[in-house]
């Protein structure tokens, strides 16, 4: 492998590894902020604990996500120079506005909900819980700036500064909001939303499953159920949006993720099939007949346009990969709707007095074995967006073969990728296990209440008896 092949087998190990935690926190954030204004709106003890429990599963996630985190950006200026140097005035502002407005502004506030329960208002503590979500809002907005710029760059100039070509900014809000921000932006935080909707309704079912339940799981389990079904929903919607966008803006990457060779009308739509090759589709599956016509332009004989639309191959993205990424990335949001249709019908069923939802335990089973589906469903969209744009570091305008770092050897990158790998392996197993060990502690239980007046005197506290070795 050449050092441009292992850059981009570094990068994608580390984006991969990184991306775990931000959809996670991201979603558990949005949790957060319900919980707290329905803490603040009724007063309510079970929404003080529940929320201290979510924060508690942040705090140890989000932690985990900046180390990661900083590792991925240092590779911006070890293994991609050239790139950095080109796209450096533009991305400067979205990443210091990353930085700056949005990860200190996540990173404290949290600390007030998780350790100023007790020291601040009951109203500053809910500003906090709203800051700490609308810090990472901004965190994925800012971010997805800047990669969105890479697939639909806007806003810009091509100037030459000691005879090195670079991207200038020319318009602001043009790169900021360049054609594919918004679609992006919204399908991802839906499928964040759903991640930390799917990581507490699967924790909160491992409670009942071990019989664990109370008041905080209870309405940890009917609150996630309701944000994941609505989560689905909206993931369907604005994958949808952002599909569109893609086969305007992207046709070739479209191309790919359909598996559509040659320019026609009446297209058929994929529903699964053996995957194709770099250059010849395959038959054997399952087709709607002028589906994808009908879908993309409401007509059924509608013109999409194929990879033949670009006689170059070399300019053609790895066809086999972005279409089994894509079409993995559909069928496990399938599945989870799936999930969440059988999840509302059980919470349905509560709401009008018949069976708990946690009386369902084949379903209980299903929703723990169910909590990385999402994460997966995020990690492979990613793998679509970006090996589709390939060859291309930036759409049209830098290749990713002149994007690297000149001055770096197979040699160097092989350690480096070891190393990355060593760290992340030992992040992984930290995680795991501060992340096990609060979901072992647990959310607080009820307060006991302690009696008054004159009979209180005569009543025993509940401890437990003291055992010695000789048994008493």
């Amino acid at each position: 492998m050449d050092v441009i092949a292992l850059s981009r087998l570094q990068f994608a190990l580390t984006i991969s590894f990184h991306f775990i935690f931000p959809s996670i926190t991201i979603g558990l954030a949005g949790l957060i902020a319900i919980v707290e204004t329905l803490r603040w709106w009724t007063k309510r003890d079970v929404y003080d604990r529940m929320s201290v429990f979510i924060t508690k599963l942040f705090a140890v996630t989000f932690v985990i996500g900046v180390v990661s985190g900083i590792v991925m950006e240092f590779q911006f200026g070890t293994n991609w120079a050239l790139f950095s140097g080109f796209v450096g005035d533009i991305f400067g502002a979205p990443l210091a506005a990353e930085g700056i407005l949005a990860f200190f502004l996540e990173s404290a506030f949290v600390g007030v909900v998780l350790f100023g329960r007790n020291r601040v208002g009951s109203t500053v503590r809910w500003i906090a819980g709203l800051l700490v979500a609308l810090g990472t809002t901004l965190s994925a907005f800012w971010i997805l700036v800047a990669n969105s710029w890479m697939q639909t760059p806007a806003g810009y100039k091509i100037v030459t500064v000691n005879g090195v070509p670079k991207a200038e900014l020319t318009d602001f809000w043009a790169a900021v909001f360049n054609p594919s921000t918004l679609p992006r932006f919204l399908h991802t935080m839906a499928a964040c939303w759903v991640v930390g909707a799917f990581f507490l309704m699967g924790i909160s079912a491992w409670y009942y499953l071990r019989n664990r339940g109370s008041d905080v799981v209870g309405i940890s389990m009917r609150l996630s159920i309701v944000v994941a079904f609505l989560g689905s929903g909206m993931m369907f919607v604005s994958g949808d949006i952002q599909t569109r966008e893609v086969a305007a803006q992207q046709p070739l990457k479209f191309a790919a993720m359909e598996g559509v060779f040659k320019t026609a009308s009446g297209v058929e739509l994929t529903i699964i099939s053996l995957p194709p090759t770099q250059t010849q589709g395959n038959d054997i599956g399952v087709y709607i007949g002028k589906g994808l016509s009908l879908m993309m332009a409401g007509d059924p004989n509608a013109v999409v346009k194929g990879l033949d639309q670009e006689s170059d191959q070399s300019l053609w993205p790895p066809v086999m990969i972005t279409f089994m990424s894509f079409h993995t990335m559909v069928g496990l949001g399938v599945l989870m709707m799936l999930l969440m249709l059988f999840g509302g019908w059980y919470l349905l069923g509560y709401w009008r007095r018949r069976r708990p939802i946690e009386s369902h335990t084949t379903w209980l089973k299903f929703a723990v074995l169910a909590i990385p589906l999402p994460i997966l469903a995020v990690e492979i969209g990613w793998m679509t967006a970006e090996v589709g744009r390939q060859p291309w570091l930036v759409q049209g305008i830098l290749k990713t073969a002149n994007g690297g770092s000149p001055g770096v050897s197979t040699t160097d990158v092989w350690i480096s990728l070891f190393g990355v790998l060593a760290m992340y392996s030992f992040l992984f197993l930290l995680w795991g296990y501060a992340l096990f060990k609060e979901i072992g502690r647990g959310p607080e239980l009820p307060p006991v209440a302690v009696p008054t007046g004159p009979t209180a005197a005569l009543i025993v506290p509940p401890f437990p008896p003291v055992t010695g070795q000789d048994g008493h």
